[in-house]
């Protein structure tokens, strides 16, 4: 149980706060943005590590930044991705000129939500890399590395890689080392009782007593299967078989070896599994290499543990051992870099958006999208336990919470923007985004933005308009999500209500006639979405548990559309 909070939706920002205030020697705090970086700013001529991820996993991200480490760490809310916009704050106030690499977990809303980001920072001039880290054995075969997730061995890989930019390493050479580091690390862990969100009653997840989940993942995932309580030794045995069974064939037996806590099994108990794990690891040829035995990458108060080992090289055990001075880990004696020593200084973006000016028909139009928007955040805040639950399935049971910081931002901004559809629902969509966070965050902003660019501001709002509008955002949406139909996403909802809006306007019908009946497809198809496979995102790993429970993104979807269409039919909409 979560025991120290205020308003659990401000529980982030507390967070920033207080860690501002315990260590001004290590880090700045990021002006307007959810981050931190370097004490003193960048350092010119630097490559840039910044690193990021959901909230609730300390010593990640923040904890980590300083000399030997990263350069920034930029936070969401509880286990959600940072939005894109904040990634970029952060990332271009600690670039120092010689490129930045965003390091993450593989995530679906980290890796989209980076991606633009970096996509932003490029056009700008910022040479900017992207490594995320699949070190999770268990949500994926070695055949599909690329699926698996990161957990605890993103410690490993933000080390080296932050060691080598602390060398003088290139661009190329950091990002190439961090590869070569994930390449070379695996992970396995073990729950013994799920996580709680501040403010919540019950855990994400409940493991049975006397039962151990395996493959458990960060987030408040539950594992992907059950085992009886057993021994240390017996679990030791157990982590270190599974760790084991891909040792890379030309491993020489050295590694970097973490025994993580995920924040209520306490160093004691870690103490008691390692000694075990240690023996087990020396019987079996390998010479630890600086172990680390703690907490390292936790799940707020989850009891649990990980093994992750690192098979090292004489180039990796190099940045492994190298010398780093953070809030949170401390080895050798760090010293900045002699390399580096002339501070760059940051302009602030002035960028200024032009207003267009819009007709009278958008401004009129852009009052109905207002109270569309209002409407959406109502309807999230009326079913957002609910959705939660359903994201607790298989998920990390944060979909409500994170739907409800969304659109409760996306209704104010609405609600306070002036002028023509466009520029209102550009508001709408970039203040989801932007505190929403994850996977729906960016999805949600991106489909209300691309609803206001193709209505535009200057041209009257028709039912043949919006439809065109809808479908295109929708199609543009995939396109950017790389999600297809039948993956169990959002999508399966959203496209049979695009198919139905489009089809019953072209028969003629009203726009209020026509969204009433493809809201109506959008639920039926929402809670279809219980008979699919996930293929994607956080519920892929645990896809059998989740069959007979729909899509927590399908069934939000049919919610909003439907109340949307209660304020069209009460708007002249034609």
């Amino acid at each position: 149980m979560t025991h120290v909070y205020n308003d659990p939706a401000a529980f982030k920002d507390d967070i920033l706060r207080g860690f501002a205030a315990a260590y001004p020697q290590y880090v700045d705090r990021v002006e307007g943005a959810s981050g931190f970086q370097r004490a003193g700013g960048p350092l010119e001529g630097k490559v840039s590590l910044v690193i990021g991820g959901g909230s609730g996993h300390y010593p990640s991200y923040s904890g980590v930044t300083g000399v030997g480490f990263a350069d920034a760490g930029v936070l969401g809310d509880l286990f959600a991705s940072p939005s894109a916009e904040q990634v970029y704050r952060v990332a271009k106030a600690a670039h120092g000129g010689a490129g930045v690499v965003l390091s993450f977990g593989n995530y679906a809303g980290d890796r989209l939500n980076f991606a633009v980001a970096q996509e932003r920072l490029q056009a700008e001039g910022i040479d900017t890399r992207i490594v995320y880290v699949t070190d999770d054995i268990a949500s994926a075969s070695a055949d599909e590395r690329g699926k698996r997730r990161g957990i605890a061995g993103t410690f490993t890989v933000y080390k080296m890689g932050g060691a080598a930019a602390e060398d003088s390493a290139s661009l190329d050479e950091v990002e190439r080392i961090m590869h070569k580091a994930n390449d070379a690390t695996c992970s396995f862990g073990v729950a013994f009782a799920g996580c709680t969100m501040p403010g919540a009653d019950e855990p994400l997840f409940v493991v049975p007593d006397g039962q151990i989940e395996f493959g458990l993942g960060i987030h408040g995932e539950p594992g992907i299967s059950s085992s009886p309580t057993m021994s240390a030794d017996d679990l030791a045995a157990q982590l270190v078989e599974r760790v084991l069974a891909e040792r890379p064939a030309d491993a020489d037996g050295r590694a970097a070896v973490l025994l993580n806590g995920l924040g209520a099994t306490k160093y004691e108990e870690l103490f008691v599994l390692f000694g075990r794990v240690a023996q087990l690891l020396a019987d079996a040829g390998v010479t630890m290499v600086m172990p680390e035995v703690g907490e390292l990458v936790t799940s707020l108060d989850m009891a649990g543990c990980s093994l992750t080992v690192t098979w090292l090289d004489d180039e990796l055990e190099r940045y492994w051992v190298a010398p780093a001075d953070t809030p949170a880990f401390r080895r050798g004696t760090a010293a900045g870099s002699s390399k580096f020593t002339t501070r760059r200084t940051v302009a602030a973006d002035e960028r200024t958006a032009a207003q267009e000016q819009a007709s009278p028909e958008s401004v009129a139009a852009a009052q109905v999208a207002r109270d569309a928007v209002v409407a959406l955040n109502r309807v999230v805040e009326e079913h957002k336990e609910r959705l939660g639950r359903i994201d607790a399935i298989a998920g990390d049971g944060d979909h409500g919470i994170g739907m409800s910081r969304g659109s409760t931002a996306a209704a104010a901004a609405a609600t306070e923007t002036q002028g023509g559809v466009q520029t209102v629902l550009a508001a709408a969509g970039a203040a989801f985004g932007d505190k929403a966070g994850g996977t729906s965050g960016i999805l949600w902003g991106m489909l209300l933005a691309g609803v206001g660019t193709a209505l535009g501001n200057t041209e009257a709002v028709t039912p043949q308009r919006v439809a065109a509008a809808v479908q295109q955002s929708a199609t543009d949406l995939q396109a950017f999500s790389k999600a297809e139909l039948g993956d169990k996403t959002m999508l399966d909802a959203l496209f049979p209500f695009v198919d139905e809006l489009v089809a019953e306007v072209g028969k003629g019908r009203s726009l209020a006639q026509a969204w009433a009946t493809a809201a109506a497809a959008s639920v039926a198809a929402g809670e279809a979405t219980a008979s699919l496979v996930p293929k994607i995102g956080r519920a892929r790993p645990l896809a059998e548990r989740s069959v007979g429970t729909p899509d927590p993104g399908a069934i939000s979807m049919g919610l909003i559309v439907t109340a949307v269409g209660e304020v069209l039919a009460t708007a002249d909409c034609g």
